[in-house]
């Protein structure tokens, strides 16, 4: 895979490793949103087929690129906390079960889980990190089936943890989920569109995604998919669009009880948004002809030379079996003086993000070898030893 970075608009004068904070927009999608905007001008333009048709097109490009074979199945949604929500109150656990989630998960899948725990008399089990794991990810994933048991009600986790990158066997968790009938909850919003996620292999109740990081889309806009365990459930909110017959609008005050099959009851309203619909449509278009895997492989690649000098310098980086490579942390030694590495990132304009004790490192197809390169000098310049490099 050739380099992409002509597709976007960035500033040519910035080192930009942080995806996984908001991906820039492809031009291609602000096109589309400009076009979009300036059609709102014009509401004669708008048809009612508009409502619907945009929406089951994105719902099939998003089935596609997970590995979905029902795009009845997806849902879109303005946020993850709103689709996490909707699984969180359609799963029933209450006394002496428990909610396991992540240790440092992220809030939106975090905050739900303790209020209804809280609520119910469940409990919310943290399953920690692995301590100075060479492979954090294979250990984090053997701790979490270790705590998964006759009294594990929800799993709720992630596929690449939004701090470090560690990419947890969802496979393997949620077999084991499945054993003891746990419903599994998975927050894609840092791996879906860069990472390949099979939904026929892993089998997750719930699969939720932000669409502003990698699915390369706008603010405000995600999907979701939910899983058969969901078709009878209660959405958080009532919303006409979502009902039975909602194509035909001059019938619309005959109010409807029934809510039309599968996911489409957890879409959110003003789902037809006709700006974000078309942009989210344009972003996946183009992540599905690059292909995830190739995505990821193209971030190894071209971070390959650096890593090791990095790991010379001082930084603690994860075996890449055990991590994701558009999105890894990179831990500090003791040989390592955060303040020259702020003050090197400063200078040399490498914009990452700080995240736990960890510095989140999220390259994309706009990124080059030379980039890691100065990463890599930065990283030279904060060692306490410098002078005594090579």
């Amino acid at each position: 895979m050739q380099n992409q970075k002509a597709l976007f608009d960035l500033n040519p004068d910035i080192v930009f490793l942080n995806g996984a904070y908001m991906s820039p927009q492809l031009k291609a999608v602000e096109a589309v949103g400009l076009a979009q905007l300036s059609r709102k001008n014009r509401p004669d333009s708008i048809a009612i087929s508009d409502f619907f048709s945009p929406v089951q097109t994105l719902k099939a490009s998003f089935a596609t690129l997970i590995g979905a074979d029902d795009p009845e199945r997806i849902a879109v949604i303005p946020s993850v906390s709103y689709g996490i929500a909707n699984a969180a109150h359609n799963l029933p656990f209450g006394n002496h079960q428990q909610v396991l989630v992540s240790e440092a998960q992220f809030p939106s899948n975090y905050y739900i889980w303790e209020r209804l725990c809280q609520e119910r008399g469940a409990t919310l089990q943290v399953v920690s990190a692995p301590k100075n794991a060479v492979c954090r990810g294979e250990a984090w994933t053997e701790a979490w089936i270790n705590a998964i048991n006759d009294q594990t009600a929800v799993v709720a986790l992630e596929h690449v943890h939004w701090a470090d990158g560690s990419v947890l066997d969802l496979i393997a968790i949620a077999a084991k989920a499945r054993s003891v009938g746990a419903a599994v909850v998975v927050d894609g919003t840092q791996s879906v569109g860069a990472l390949p996620f099979e939904v026929r292999a892993i089998q997750p109740d719930a699969l939720i995604c932000a669409g502003y990081k990698w699915l390369l889309g706008p603010y405000s806009i995600g999907l979701a998919y939910y899983s058969s365990k969901f078709d009878g459930g209660k959405p958080i909110e009532e919303n006409w669009i979502n009902k039975k017959d909602s194509e035909n609008f001059k019938n619309l005050v005959n109010y409807q009880s029934e809510y039309k099959p599968k996911a489409a009851r957890y879409c959110m309203g003003e789902q037809s948004n006709f700006v974000l619909v078309p942009m989210l449509q344009k972003a996946l278009e183009q992540i599905l002809t690059w292909g995830p895997a190739n995505i990821q492989a193209y971030c190894h690649d071209i971070a390959a030379d650096a890593l090791p000098r990095i790991k010379a310098y001082g930084g603690i980086i994860d075996e890449s079996a055990s991590r994701a490579s558009h999105l890894f942390g990179v831990r500090l030694g003791p040989d390592i003086d955060p303040a020259l590495l702020e003050k090197a990132l400063k200078e040399h304009q490498v914009h990452l993000s700080f995240r736990g004790d960890a510095i989140r490192v999220a390259p994309h197809v706009y990124n080059t070898a030379s980039d890691f390169d100065i990463l890599a000098e930065c990283f030279r310049q904060a060692n306490k030893k410098r002078d005594q490099l090579s």
